[in-house]
């Protein structure tokens, strides 16, 4: 049985506004894909960036294989995503009129055992948002507190 990867993005839902959400395939090399199995990956500071009318991420980290040969990848490189025609289209529009910006969520295997990323088209928060932000989790877990203790 395979065991399922799920790498989080957490700083992406406190800083962005997530107004769109994708799921999108990733080309990767054989060492790559078994690195990312053996949980060995971040995207805490990467985002997505279009070449001409494909969508790559930028400054993922996934770690070298430890028992890779003079075959093995780089650690951290531009990875192509594999994404619907239709949907590419939707976010370059999107992308260059409104001043949005794609950023990965989160970095997952599915059961077929193939590398997934979750990918959002987000809005940059200001910092009174990130306090109204921060002003909520408070709350939420105050009142989970008083909850829990009757």
């Amino acid at each position: 049985m395979l065991k399922t990867v799920n790498i989080l993005n957490k700083r992406a839902k406190f800083d962005y506004e997530i107004l769109e959400k994708y799921t999108a395939g990733i080309v990767l090399t054989g060492t790559e894909i078994k690195s990312i199995r053996l949980g060995k990956a971040g995207i805490a500071e990467s985002f997505c960036e279009f070449h001409g009318t494909e969508l790559f991420v930028i400054n993922s980290h996934i770690e070298e294989y430890l028992y890779g040969t003079h075959y093995n990848h780089k650690a951290k490189s531009e990875r192509k995503l594999l994404l619907n025609k239709r949907e590419l289209r939707g976010l370059l529009k999107s992308v260059q009129n409104k001043g949005l910006t794609i950023i990965p969520l989160r970095l997952f295997t599915n059961e077929k055992g193939l590398a997934k990323l979750d990918i959002a088209l987000c809005r940059g928060k200001k910092n009174y948002d990130k306090r109204d932000t921060i002003k909520d989790r408070d709350v939420k877990r105050d009142l989970d507190r008083v909850k829990k203790s009757f």
